[in-house]
């Protein structure tokens, strides 16, 4: 089944910190919890540096609704983020945003 939702978090920090993040956080601490869960379908993780900064941005694909509130629960539009990430991202945004896919070409 194609994704049907496109689940968006942003976090932004100092390079280290980022390459962090995307190295060993995501891979070993979320990756796993996210592939237990009925529904995920798959993540990209996409980094640009800026000026003083790298942003950070985490979409994770999903086949509904019902699965991302199996990830995140009722209120899904608040970010999951583990305390870790304080550590190693200086700030992110507290909120998610989803996507329906209205095309997936390749």
């Amino acid at each position: 089944m194609a994704p049907q939702i496109v689940r968006i978090w942003k976090g932004y920090g100092e390079a280290a910190g980022v390459d962090r993040y995307c190295r060993e956080h995501f891979p070993h601490s979320v990756l796993p919890q996210l592939r237990a869960i009925d529904g995920f379908v798959g993540a990209k993780v996409l980094t640009r540096a800026g000026q003083g900064e790298t942003e950070v941005v985490v979409a994770t694909l999903w086949d509904s609704i019902g699965s991302v509130k199996a990830f995140a629960g009722e209120n899904y539009e608040h970010a999951v983020v583990e305390p870790v990430v304080r550590e190693l991202l200086n700030r992110f945004d507290d909120r998610v945003t989803h996507f329906t896919v209205a095309l997936d070409a390749q």
